[in-house]
């Protein structure tokens, strides 16, 4: 088993990192849904989750109609 496979099925892109997808799934996050629930401020707390990565997720909800939860 590769280590790309530890990260399990996610919404999430892949250009925004393994460690960050993972540690996303790890904590519950798998879909931008769930995403609206907790701030981006939240989010960078876990560990591997870094300013990248929120702005890519945070131009993925836009995308979607959503935004980080307040």
């Amino acid at each position: 088993m590769s280590s790309s496979d530890t990260t399990g099925p996610t919404e999430f892109p892949a250009s925004m990192g393994e460690v960050s997808r993972r540690e996303l799934a790890s904590h519950g996050y798998t879909r931008f849904d769930q995403l609206t629930t907790v701030t981006a401020k939240e989010l960078l707390k876990i560990h591997g989750v870094g300013p990248k990565a929120i702005r890519i997720l945070e131009e993925e909800l836009a995308k979607r109609g959503l935004g980080f939860g307040n």
